[in-house]
Order: structure tokens, then sequence, then C-alpha cells
């Protein structure tokens, strides 16, 4: 094949992505009362025509256009690739982000343009999955145990997980993943919901949308705390008696306390029996972490959806901080460091239960722990994918739910692609229901 011929990436394209679920208090909670769930969107585009690559790193509202504009400054990097090369190996667009020197000053390894990194590597694995004609989950699975490690940056972790290691812990997946994959494709993964817990719903909603989760088949829900200690008390009390003693209930303080406050007010809640205390603190406090898992036992603690990179989460599992790990699909540097962070939770033996809702979350991860059932920890035991009942409409192939189960995506592709329909209603702030809708007035002027 003559070099004019090879198929290149040829487009880059993004978009500011925002939905005004603040209207109805959709995602409220004690850090965050009024959030617009958005979506710095990003599309590959190639020269034959073929599949694109779709990503997207996720927002809350105003702020999205500085991550679409960090996004944009990464475009050069993957225009005029080889889109069989990058493909074959998405660790090599991965490697060129996060080693570019000029970059990492803006982190390093954090922050917006790490987030940025995460939305155009996701992309390239979108396109890969599609070129296979394989969900995402399935092709990880299917992968050479060498080939994963391979797309792992193990700068950092050394002390705490090594190549070998690692490859032994994917060599090891493998025995049985077969018959996973077919009980997966049967009955899919656990899920848990938060739909019923906004911190800005009202008792009766509360209640109403918990006893539906029951009935959906949901044997965990979650609950947003941290504002106020005797409201936190009447809610947990409404979804204790809502949902019985049987059913799990989580709560979410969303990074609300110090560590003695967190301490002082999972205490407070510990008569209504929550099952995990998640973010109690600073993401970043890793001893602080440790120091609350001690104080609140036999309540467990989980973090992760705003950890920054995998070195975090190696720090958090080297100092026992954590019961749960909640990794995010997009928060840190896409599926690459995602497989170095299931890696380590699978060397210390942390179940991971991945932070999700938001817009398109859910679509993302449901692959990562698919996969690291299938073919890493080989186990369901402890772990539950978060859900949360909110714009699944506006994708192509949307997350399914059945008795309380991410039923297995089998459509190829990471499911990050959203409808045409979707982008043009909502883009900001041109988007035909941002232009039409007077109210969106002052959000326009603060962005």
């Amino acid at each position: 094949m003559s070099e004019s011929t090879v198929e290149r990436i040829t487009a880059v394209d993004t978009y500011d992505i925002r939905f005004p679920t603040s209207r109805e208090l959709d995602g409220s909670d004690a850090m965050n009362p009024d959030p617009d769930y958005s979506a710095a969107y990003v599309v590959l585009r190639a020269s034959a025509g073929g599949p694109e690559g779709h990503g997207f790193a996720f927002t809350i509202g105003r702020g999205n256009d500085v991550q679409v504009a960090a996004v944009d400054a990464l475009r050069g990097y993957a225009l005029g690739r080889p889109v069989a090369e990058l493909c074959a190996d998405p660790g090599s667009l991965y490697r060129d982000l996060i080693g570019d020197s000029q970059l990492r000053w803006l982190g390093p390894e954090k922050g917006v343009m790490h987030m940025a990194v995460g939305a155009v590597v996701n992309a390239v694995w979108d396109l890969a999955a599609k070129r296979e004609g394989k969900p995402l989950w399935q092709l990880l699975a299917d992968a050479d145990p060498a080939w994963l490690v391979s797309q792992v940056d193990f700068r950092y972790l050394s002390d705490a997980l090594t190549p070998d290691e690692a490859l032994e812990l994917l060599r090891r997946g493998k025995e049985g993943a077969a018959d996973r994959a077919a009980e997966l494709l049967r009955r899919g993964y656990p899920a848990y919901t938060t739909s019923p817990g906004w911190l800005g719903y009202s008792d009766e909603k509360l209640t109403r949308l918990a006893q539906e989760a029951v009935a959906d088949g949901f044997t965990q829900i979650k609950l947003k705390v941290g504002a106020d200690l005797a409201d936190d008390v009447r809610r947990c009390r409404t979804a204790r008696a809502a949902v019985g003693p049987d059913v799990r209930i989580a709560i979410d303080a969303n990074q609300r306390w110090d560590v003695a406050e967190a301490i002082e007010w999972t205490k407070a809640l510990a008569e209504f029996d929550p099952y995990w205390i998640e973010e109690p603190t600073s993401p970043d406090d890793v001893l602080g972490h440790a120091a609350i898992r001690g104080g609140v036992h036999p309540v467990k603690v989980a973090t992760g959806e705003h950890v920054q990179n995998r070195i975090v989460f190696k720090q958090l599992l080297q100092a026992e901080a954590i019961d749960f790990l909640q990794l995010d699909s997009a928060r840190v540097a896409g599926v690459n460091e995602n497989l170095a962070v299931l890696l380590l939770a699978a060397k210390f033996g942390v179940p991971v239960c991945p932070h999700a809702g938001g817009v398109g979350l859910c679509e993302l991860v449901q692959h990562l722990s698919m996969f690291d059932y299938v073919a890493l920890s080989g186990t369901t035991e402890d772990r539950v994918i978060e859900f949360v009942d909110h714009l699944h409409q506006h994708f192509l192939d949307p997350v399914r739910i059945g008795d309380g189960h991410y039923l297995a995506p089998t459509a190829p592709g990471f499911s990050a692609t959203m409808h045409q329909a979707a982008i043009d209603t909502y883009r900001f702030p041109d988007g035909a229901f941002w232009a039409a809708d007077p109210a969106a007035a002052t959000t326009k002027e603060q962005a």
C-alpha cells in the first residue's frame, strides 16, 4: 500500500455539550447543588470514511468550554496518524500525550489536561473496538495478556506492581474467562442506583424512587449526605423505612468533610447501617482516608471518582485507606491508565465499584468492570457498578438494566457515540435547546 493510500486520522472534532439537569436537581449533592451534566466531546474521523472514534470528558456545566479547549490542544497529536497503527497500539498515543514535556507542566498527569488526554485516548479505544467488531469489554478480555501489559505505564508504580506481576495476574485471569463471558452475557453485572438519593429531592420522591429501585431488582441504593446532619438523619431514616433492613444503603459526602468531622458524622448515621461512606474528605488526602477508615469501622470507605491518577490510587491501596476503589472512566487518562488501576486493585485484592452517572459514564465504565470480571479478577463478589437513570437516550448504544444488573453491551465500540440530534440540540451555546430557551441566558453569561 502506498503512503498516499494509508488510512489516517483526518479530523478531530470537538463539541461543548451541556444538559440542563440542574432544573430538576438531578445530580445534586452537598458540594454540587446545581450541576448541569456536560461533556467535552471529541470525534476522531478517518480518511476512508469508516468507523469514527468517540470519547469525552465529563464536567458539570461552567468550565466545560475550558475542558473542550484542552481537548482542542491535543488535536495535532492525533491528526495524520495511520489508523491501523493507532488501533493496534493505542498506548502509542497515550505515551505521547502524557509524555509531552510542555503539556506535563500543566499537570503533571492531573486536572483538565489529563482529562483531555483521557477523552482522546478513550476515543481511540472506541475506534479500535469498532474496527474489530467487538464491544470494548470483549476486545480487552480477548486480548493477549502481554499486549495488555504493553499498554500500561508502570512509571511510579513498580514499588507496588511490576510488569511481571501484571502479566501473571492477566494470565491467571484467562483461566475460565470463556465461561465467565457466557455468564456475563446471560446475567449481566451487578448494579446499584443513586437515582433515589440526590440531595435536592423531597422525602416523598426519595421514598418513591427507592421503592421503585427495590422493585426493579437493585439490592443497593445510595444517598447523598453532608450538608446538614439533621437532614441526613431524617433522609437516612426515610430511606431505610422505604427499602427495609436487607437492602444496602451507601452514603456519599462528595468530599464535604475534614477528617474528624467525617468520622463524627458517619458515626452519627451508623444506626441506619450505611454500607459505605463515599468520598468523606479530599480525594488527595490518602492518610486522611486511612484515618477515617479506622475511625468509622465497620462502615466501609470508598473513593476514586476524583482521584487524579494511578499514583494516588497506588498510595490509597498501599496505605490500606479504602475498602472499595471507585475508578472513573473519564477522570484519568483513559483506558490505558484505568488498566493500571484495575491491575493495582487486583494485586491488592480491593473490589472495584466504579463511579458512573453523569452523562455517558455508565455507558463507558460498564466495559471496564466487565473486562475485569471476565479476564482479570474473575469475580463480581462485593462489586457493583453505579447506575443513574439520566440521559442514556442520547447515546446510540445506551446502557441496559435488567433485574438490578447491567446487561452486557454487544455492539462494537466503547458505547460512547451520541446521536447527532443530541449534539445538535445540546451543543452550547448555539444548539437548538440553548438558543431557544430564555432561561439559558444567565447560564450563557456565566460561562
